[in-house]
């Protein structure tokens, strides 16, 4: 099955489900995690947790359920939990190892460049049926439009922490160690994409 093939289906990593559960558990129990779950129908994923590719629906579903029952700050403070349970996953066993040996040695700008290139060639682990680009110039800029997490928001403040902290993990451990990435604009406040910015 080729990437298209998968984006056309609007599925997502099982990170962006199992990653969430642990955090939930982590800040607010394991009864709390179980009621959130539930609010989003997915309370059988506590139960099996997923190890293949799932429904974007599913990963939209619980972002929202998320936002409805804590307050904002708390909420995208699990999301960004999730995000960082996400990078180290990945980093583990996701990134091959000659690029832990070679990213960190190049110019932040060069292995940016890099990174974000291969996380293109994957973007549909993560952005489903949205889509990922990288913006042209300086400061390193990009972009998820209609992605699942934002879909169906609206609200005064960007949601997409889980992304932003996701893709912090990564540059901190593979572009620069001080590397931090903020969420610069979002489709949930009105933006024609969720924009994120990659500091250092």
């Amino acid at each position: 099955m080729d990437g298209g093939t998968h984006v056309a289906l609007g599925r997502i990593g099982p990170n962006a489900i199992t990653r969430l559960a642990e955090a939930l558990s982590a800040a607010q129990g394991d009864d709390a995690a179980r009621a959130l779950f539930r609010a989003a129908g997915l309370e059988a994923r506590l139960d099996a947790p997923p190890a293949q590719m799932v429904p974007e629906g599913e990963v939209t579903a619980l972002h929202q359920a998320l936002r409805a029952r804590l307050p904002h700050e708390t909420a995208q403070a699990i999301a960004a939990d999730a995000g960082w349970r996400t990078g180290a996953y990945l980093l583990a066993h996701r990134i091959p190892r000659p690029m832990h040996w070679l990213l960190p040695r190049l110019p932040a700008r060069w292995a940016a460049r890099i990174l974000l290139a291969a996380i293109g060639r994957h973007a549909w682990t993560f952005a489903g049926s949205g889509q990922f680009r990288v913006l042209p110039g300086f400061p390193i800029r990009f972009a998820i439009s209609n992605g699942p997490l934002a879909r169906g928001a609206f609200g005064a403040h960007p949601v997409c922490a889980y992304y932003a902290a996701t893709f912090e993990a990564l540059f901190r451990a593979l572009v620069h160690s001080r590397a931090r990435v903020i969420e610069l604009a979002c489709e949930a406040t009105g933006a024609t994409a969720c924009v994120f910015e990659a500091r250092w």
